[in-house]
């Protein structure tokens, strides 16, 4: 094998190598979200059972998912914690949690509002209500979506911190990888 045919290889193997740790991250996202978002539908669905009302949004929680694990995807490859990391964890974890919360509902807010421009709606019919409406509605469902995002956060960070598979030894008996000198 040539130098180049080498070089090649050691590329296309890096560039695969990446994929699969970038899929796994999105993978992990993707379904923490998923039943993150599936809790929330399945909890509008009794509540709006109790008033005599049938609510099926089968995809919702599914496709939120899907675009959001993108979106928090895009959000930690921009670092935006990246100042904090000299401090204890408790504030890129708060921090992060707070920002992907913020981000989350500006999300939403900004599907619905194209959905309905596509549909012919004014800006003022489009705007989704937030946890029942107003101000009140749209605290709370920014406070329980901060609340649900700080275990995924403390978790990365924590598993971050104590370095390559010592969380999942931890957690699951699992050999721990060898760590590399050098």
């Amino acid at each position: 094998m040539s130098g180049e045919q080498h070089a090649t290889g050691d590329r296309v193997h890096k560039v695969e190598a990446w994929a699969s740790h970038e899929i796994k991250r999105y993978l992990v996202m993707f379904v923490y979200l998923w039943v993150l978002l599936g809790l929330f539908v399945l909890n509008e669905a009794v509540i709006l059972s109790h008033q005599g009302i049938d609510y099926r949004p089968h995809g919702f929680a599914l496709i939120n998912a899907l675009v959001l694990a993108k979106v928090m995807l895009i959000a930690e490859d921009l670092n935006l914690g990246a100042r904090l990391r000299s401090r204890p964890l408790i504030y890129p974890i708060v921090t992060e949690a707070l920002l992907l919360s913020g981000l989350f509902i500006i999300f939403h807010i900004a599907e619905r509002e194209i959905l309905g421009l596509f549909h012919g709606e004014s800006i003022a019919a489009a705007m989704p209500s937030i946890g029942g409406g107003g101000i009140k509605g749209l605290f709370c469902v920014a406070v329980i979506l901060f609340v649900s995002l700080v275990p995924f956060f403390a978790f990365r960070r924590v598993s971050r911190e104590l370095g390559p598979g010592r969380m999942r030894a931890m957690l699951l008996g699992a050999p721990v990888p060898a760590a590399h000198d050098g």
